[in-house]
C-alpha cells in the first residue's frame, strides 16, 4: 500500500513538473526573436493578425492580384452569404474545441484531453470581416508578392480537400455568427501545436517577425509592440 502511495505521488509529482516546465517554456521562449527576412520587393499587400485574447487568426484581403479567397472559401457558405466583404480572417485550431466550446464556461474535461494529446481532429475557422481596424488585438503586416504567395500556400496547405480538390465544408449550425463558416483541416491540435503555433508558423513562412515557438497569443504580439 505504501509503494502503491509513493507511486501515486511520484506520479502527480511529474505531471506537476511537466505543467510547471511547459508553462515557463511557453512563457520564455517566445521572446526568441526570429527576425523578419530581409527583401528587395516593395511591401505593398496588406495583411494582419487577430486574436481574441487567446486566439489568433491571420487576416487576409480576399481578393487581389495573387489569389482570389471567394473562390477556394465560398460567401455562400455562411448564414449572410453576402458578397461585399474585403477581408478572410483564417484559424486553425482543435475541431472540438471550435465546434463543442462556444465560451470557455462549457469546455469538457474530454475535449480538452483530447486536444491536448493529439487525440482529435483539427478545422480552420473561416471569418468573413468589412473592415480591419490596428490595436491592440489587430496589428498590420506589410507583405511582398513574394511573401503573401508563400503565405497562400502555407494557408492552402492546412485545408483538408475533397476529390476535385476544394475545401470540404463542415456542416454545422455552431459557428460564431453570421459571417463564418468551418472546414475540415490537416494535422491535429496539441498542447505542442496549438492555434497560435500555427499562426506563428505562417509569419514565419511569409517572412515575418515571430517568435521562435509559441503555444500564446502574447508569444506573437509581443513581437509587434510599438
Amino acid at each position: 500500500m505504501k509503494k502503491l502511495f509513493l507511486v501515486i505521488l511520484k506520479a502527480i509529482s511529474a505531471l506537476f513538473g511537466i505543467v510547471a516546465l511547459y508553462l515557463l517554456c511557453g512563457y520564455f521562449i517566445p521572446f526568441i526573436a526570429v527576425p523578419a527576412q530581409p527583401v528587395n520587393e516593395p511591401r505593398n499587400i496588406e495583411a494582419y493578425i487577430l486574436t481574441n485574447g487567446v486566439h489568433t487568426d491571420i487576416v487576409v484581403p480576399i481578393k487581389s492580384a495573387e489569389i482570389d479567397w471567394s473562390k477556394q472559401i465560398p460567401f455562400e457558405n455562411t448564414q449572410s452569404k453576402r458578397t461585399d466583404f474585403k477581408y478572410l480572417a483564417v484559424g486553425w485550431g482543435d475541431k472540438g474545441f471550435y465546434l463543442e466550446t462556444p465560451t470557455w464556461a462549457e469546455l469538457k474535461v474530454s475535449v480538452a484531453f483530447k486536444a491536448a494529446f493529439w487525440l482529435s481532429e483539427s478545422a480552420m475557422h473561416c471569418t468573413f470581416y468589412d473592415e480591419m481596424t490596428e490595436g491592440k488585438d489587430c496589428v498590420k503586416i506589410n507583405l511582398t508578392k513574394t511573401e503573401y504567395l508563400n503565405l497562400i500556400r502555407f494557408i492552402k496547405q492546412k485545408f483538408e480537400r475533397d476529390q476535385n480538390g476544394n475545401p470540404i465544408l463542415i456542416k454545422t449550425d455552431a459557428v460564431y455568427g453570421q459571417n463564418d463558416a468551418f472546414y475540415d483541416a490537416v494535422g491535429s491540435y496539441s498542447f505542442l501545436n496549438t492555434c497560435n503555433t500555427w499562426t506563428n508558423d505562417g509569419l514565419k513562412a511569409a517572412g515575418q517577425k515571430a517568435a521562435l515557438w509559441t503555444p500564446s497569443d502574447f508569444g506573437i504580439f509581443r513581437h509587434y509592440q510599438k
